[in-house]
Order: C-alpha cells, then sequence, then structure tokens
C-alpha cells in the first residue's frame, strides 16, 4: 500500500510539472485557461440547466486536455527531428485539429445553452 501512495505523489507532481511547464511556454493554453475560466464564471452566472452547465464545464476541460496533447505531441515530433517531415506535419495537423473541434463542441453546447434560454 505504501509502493501505491509514493507512486500516486510521483504521478501526481509530474502532472503538475507538465502543467506547469505548458502553462509557462504555450500562450494558446494560457488562453484555453482563461477562456474556460470566463465560461465557467458565465455557465454558472446565466440561468442554465445543471446538465447544460455540467456539459459546458466538462467540454471546456476537454479542449485543455487536447491542448495538452497537441503540446506533448508538437514537442516530441520537434524533439525527434527539426528537419521538415510530411507525417511530422500531419500528426501536428491532427493534432491542431483536436483541439479544434474540441472546441467547436463546447461552442455547440454553448449555443444549446443560450438557444434554451428563449
Amino acid at each position: 500500500m505504501r509502493y501505491f501512495f509514493t507512486r500516486l505523489k510521483d504521478r501526481t507532481r509530474w502532472s503538475w510539472q507538465g502543467l506547469a511547464a505548458t502553462w509557462c511556454s504555450e500562450y494558446s493554453f494560457r488562453s484555453w485557461v482563461w477562456a474556460n475560466l470566463l465560461s465557467a464564471a458565465l455557465a454558472f452566472g446565466l440561468p442554465l440547466s445543471d446538465e447544460i452547465r455540467a456539459l459546458i464545464l466538462v467540454l471546456g476541460l476537454l479542449v485543455l486536455v487536447a491542448e495538452l496533447f497537441n503540446t506533448a505531441i508538437e514537442r516530441a515530433v520537434d524533439h525527434t527531428s527539426t528537419d521538415h517531415n510530411e507525417l511530422a506535419g500531419q500528426a501536428k495537423d491532427a493534432a491542431s485539429a483536436a483541439v479544434a473541434l474540441t472546441a467547436v463542441a463546447a461552442g455547440v453546447a454553448w449555443i444549446i445553452g443560450l438557444v434554451s434560454l428563449f
């Protein structure tokens, strides 16, 4: 049991290190964090249903998750080679598209939430 908690502590520390490094080095991640804080404030400030509010909050977090994956893929690809490679470019573009599609899903949730107010 002690081993479990030691590993849990290590994993938690590594996760926070990854978040901190991404916060410091990635403008887009910081932008999404601020957008999510604004989105959460609006979600709690408007008379939305609990279901829509939860959907908006979860999709906002998923945008951050997608951005973290995007950052990880970009760094791994850039570390492997700085030469132009078509497959590497496609991998980076796909990761970026994942962020965009997740953001679109969050936007759709907002549209549904706002339409439900009327």
